[in-house]
C-alpha cells in the first residue's frame, strides 16, 4: 500500500457535502482506505473571476491501487457526481486531485506527480499542512511546513471553515 495525497475542492451547490460525499466514495474503492483528512477551508478561487468560493480539503488515503488506476476512478467519481470539463479553472461541484502519491514523481501526459502547482496554492498547503506538516515534497526537498511558510496570502485567502 502507498500513502496517496488527494486535494478536493468545491465551489457548486453544498461545498461541504459535495466534498464529504466524494471522500466517502473514495474510501470504498477497492483497495483503498482514508486514513487522515484536513479540516475544511474556505477558500477564494485562485486564476479566474467571478466564482463563488470553494471549499477546500486534503485527505491521506493508502491504496493498492496504480497512479493511473487511482486517476480514472477519481475521474469517474467526478463525472458522476455531476462535474461537466467545459473549460480550465472552470466552476465545479468536485475537483479531485493527485497531490502527491508516496514519494513517486510521475510525468505522463494525463497525469503529473507531484503536482505541479501544488506548492503555490495555499488552498492545497494549509490543508496539507494540518495532516502531514513534516512530509517531504519529492522533487522541492522541502517539508510541507516549509513551503506552507513560503506563501503569501496575496489573493489566496484561506479560513477554517466552520462545519455544522
Amino acid at each position: 500500500m502507498e500513502s496517496t495525497y488527494i486535494g478536493i475542492g468545491s465551489n457548486i451547490g453544498n461545498k461541504i457535502e459535495n466534498c464529504k460525499k466524494a471522500i466517502s466514495l473514495m474510501g470504498r474503492l477497492e483497495g483503498s482506505s482514508v486514513r487522515a483528512q484536513s479540516p475544511f477551508y474556505t477558500t477564494e478561487p485562485v486564476g479566474v473571476e467571478g466564482q463563488d468560493v470553494f471549499i477546500n480539503t486534503v485527505i491521506c488515503m493508502d491504496t493498492d491501487l496504480s497512479p493511473g488506476s487511482l486517476l480514472k476512478h477519481l475521474l469517474k467519481i467526478e463525472t458522476d457526481m455531476g462535474r461537466v470539463r467545459r473549460k480550465k479553472w472552470d466552476a465545479r461541484v468536485i475537483d479531485l486531485d493527485i497531490l502527491l502519491f508516496g514519494r513517486r514523481v510521475i510525468e505522463e501526459s494525463d497525469l503529473i506527480v507531484p503536482h505541479p502547482l501544488m506548492h503555490l496554492r495555499r488552498f492545497v498547503m494549509m490543508p496539507l499542512l494540518k495532516i502531514a506538516p513534516n512530509l517531504i515534497h519529492p522533487v522541492l526537498g522541502k517539508s510541507i511546513r516549509q513551503l506552507a511558510g513560503e506563501l503569501t496570502e496575496d489573493g489566496q485567502a484561506v479560513a477554517l471553515c466552520e462545519v455544522p
